[in-house]
């Protein structure tokens, strides 16, 4: 239960972080953080304690418990999006650096040029 709580407050800095900072590759990196706290979660969901992986042999005790690997395919899948996502966001950082020269949010704003 302590795991899950943790996952949350590291949630909690990413949004924290979202919305407090001006400047924008702070904003990116808390959602980054925020992304990777519901990774974790995902994980988390799928432990179980003293499981093993999902592989059938001849060797397999009596009654065997597996580890869920369906949230660890998820998180794997989402580790991707997420990275496409979060250069997608830099990029845009950068273009919006290169035509106002500076990433803080309410210059940028200010400016409307």
């Amino acid at each position: 239960m302590t795991v899950y709580f943790m996952c949350f407050l590291l949630f909690l800095v990413g949004l924290y972080g979202m919305v407090t900072r001006r400047n924008l590759i702070k904003i990116v990196i808390s959602f980054t953080i925020m992304e990777f706290s519901v990774f974790l979660f995902f994980a988390l969901i799928g432990y179980v304690e003293n499981g093993e992986a999902p592989i059938l042999t001849k060797n397999l005790p009596e009654n065997p418990v597996f580890v869920d690997p369906l949230p660890q395919a998820m998180v794997l899948t989402a580790i991707v999006i997420g990275l496409a996502t979060s250069a997608m966001l830099l990029a845009i950082a950068i273009r919006l650096y290169k035509k106002y020269g500076t990433f803080n949010i309410r210059e940028i704003n200010n400016l409307r040029g």
